[in-house]
C-alpha cells in the first residue's frame, strides 16, 4: 500500500482546522445575529404594549400571547439562560402596561404578574428540553465520528488483508515455480554443456582473427548467461544480498554495445530500423555484467518482438543526476494504460507463449542493485522501458566486493 504522506497529511488537517474555525466563527455571528432580532422583536412587542391604550384588551392580550414566540425560540436555539434572558426582556417591557392596573384591583394586578410566572415557566421548560435535545444530538454526532472512523479504519485494515492474501497467492505460486525449476534444472543443464562443449570446439577452428571468432566466443557467453539464467527463477523471490555475487562487474556501455551486436542479425532479418544513441553516457556506469545483460536483452527483445515488419527501435542512454538511464524504445502497439501496473507482476504476460517471469525478474535484478525499472510510452506510442543505474554502488555492493 502507498505510504502517506506526512507534508500532505499535515496539510489536510490545517485545512479542516482552518475550515473549522471559519464554521464556528460563522455560527457564532448567526447565533448573535438572531438573538439580537429576538431582542427587537420583544423590544417591538413592549412598545405596543405602551402605545396601545388601556381600554383595548384584546390588542393586550394578543400582545401577551405574542411574547411567547421569542421566549420559545430563545430557549430552543439558546436553552435555559437564553430563554430566561429573554423572559426577564419581555417581563421589564410588559411593567409600564402592568403599572396601568395597580389601580383596577388586586386580581387585575395579579393576573398581570402571573403572566410574568408563566414567562419564566416557559423558558425554563423549553430551555431544559431543548438543552437535553441538543446534548442528545451532541452524543449521537460524537458517536456517528467514532463509527466513522472505526469504518475507515475496518476499510483500510480490509485492504491490507487483500493486500496480504494476493502476495500470499504470489509466493505460492512462486513455491510452486520454485519446485518445478528443481526438477527441471538437472534437465537444462545437460543440454547446454554439450551446446557449450560443441560451442568450444568450434572456437578452436577459427583463429582469434577468423569473422566467425568472436560470435563463437559470444555463443559461449551466451550459454553461460543461460545457464545461469536456469537459476534466477529460484533467485527471484530472494533477497540479492542473500546470494553469492559473481562479482562481474563490467561497463554498462560494454553490455549495451554487446547486447546491441547479439540481436543484430535477428533485427536484419526482420528488417526493423534500429538505433543507438549516447551509448558514451554509460561508459563510466559499472554494473554486474551477465544480470544486466539478461535484463538488456530482455528489453530488446520484447521490443522487437511488439512491433511489425520494418518497425523502429531504439536504445537510448543519458545522464540523469547521479543515475545512468538506458531506454529501449519501440513503435509498436505499447501497453494499455490498465495493464501499466500489470507488466511487471509475476505471471503476467500478453505472449501467447510467455511465461510471464521475464520483465519480473528483471525488475527483480535491476531493484536489487539499487536501480528502478519502469515504463512509459515512446516518443512513436509504443513502450518504452527505462532502466535506472545508479553512478554510485549501493551499500550491500561496495566496490570493495568486486
Amino acid at each position: 500500500m502507498p505510504t502517506p504522506d506526512p507534508q500532505a497529511m499535515g496539510a489536510d488537517r490545517d485545512k479542516n482546522r482552518s475550515v473549522q474555525v471559519y464554521e464556528k466563527q460563522r455560527n457564532h455571528g448567526m447565533r448573535k445575529l438572531i438573538f439580537g432580532i429576538l431582542v427587537l422583536v420583544v423590544v417591538g412587542i413592549g412598545l405596543l404594549h405602551i402605545f396601545t391604550p388601556g381600554d383595548l384588551v384584546f390588542y393586550h392580550d394578543t400582545y401577551r400571547r405574542l411574547s411567547y414566540f421569542p421566549i420559545a425560540v430563545g430557549a430552543i436555539l439558546f436553552g435555559v439562560t437564553g430563554g430566561l434572558t429573554l423572559a426577564i426582556l419581555t417581563s421589564l417591557a410588559f411593567i409600564p402596561h402592568i403599572l396601568l392596573f395597580m389601580g383596577a384591583g388586586t386580581d387585575a394586578y395579579l393576573s398581570e404578574l402571573t403572566e410574568i410566572l408563566l414567562y419564566m415557566a416557559v423558558a425554563v421548560v423549553i430551555g431544559f428540553i431543548a438543552s437535553k435535545e441538543r446534548r442528545l444530538r451532541e452524543e449521537y454526532e460524537l458517536l456517528s465520528a467514532r463509527l466513522k472512523r472505526s469504518y475507515a479504519k475496518l476499510h483500510s485494515e480490509t485492504e491490507l488483508l487483500i493486500e496480504v492474501e494476493e502476495q500470499l497467492k504470489a509466493s505460492q505460486k512462486l513455491s510452486i515455480l520454485g519446485q518445478l525449476s528443481a526438477s527441471l534444472a538437472h534437465e537444462i543443464k545437460n543440454p547446454l554443456g554439450s551446446i557449450k562443449g560443441t560451442a568450444e570446439i568450434l572456437l578452436d577452428e577459427f583463429p582469434e582473427h577468423h569473422p566467425k571468432h568472436e560470435f563463437v566466443k559470444i555463443l559461449i557467453q551466451e550459454v553461460d548467461r543461460l545457464n545461469r539464467s536456469v537459476d534466477e527463477i529460484l533467485l527471484f523471490a530472494r533477497r540479492p544480498q542473500d546470494v553469492e555475487q559473481e562479482k562481474g562487474w563490467e561497463s554498462l556501455a560494454t553490455i549495451v554495445k554487446r547486447v546491441c551486436t547479439l540481436v543484430q542479425n535477428r533485427m536484419d532479418k526482420k528488417k526493423l530500423s534500429f538505433r543507438l544513441t549516447d551509448v558514451d553516457a554509460c561508459k563510466d556506469c559499472l554494473v554486474e555484467g551477465h544480470r544486466y545483460s539478461q535484463v538488456l536483452l530482455n528489453m530488446v527483445l520484447n521490443a522487437m518482438d511488439a512491433v511489425h515488419h520494418n518497425g523502429r527501435v531504439e536504445i537510448a542512454c543519458k545522464r540523469e543526476a547521479s543515475w545512468v538511464v538506458v531506454s529501449v524504445s519501440d513503435d509498436g502497439p505499447g501497453v494499455f494504460d490498465a495493464d501499466l501496473e500489470k507488466v511487471f507482476e509475476p505471471f503476467y504476460s500478453r505472449k501467447e507463449n510467455g511465461t510471464g517471469l521475464g520483465l519480473s525478474i528483471s525488475k527483480k535484478i535491476v531493484e536489487g542493485y539499487g536501480g528502478k525499472l519502469d515504463i512509459v510510452k515512446s516518443v512513436w506510442g509504443g513502450a518504452c522501458f527505462r532502466v535506472w543505474v545508479p553512478m554510485s554502488f549501493p551499500d550491500i555492493y561496495t566496490p570493495a566486493q568486486m
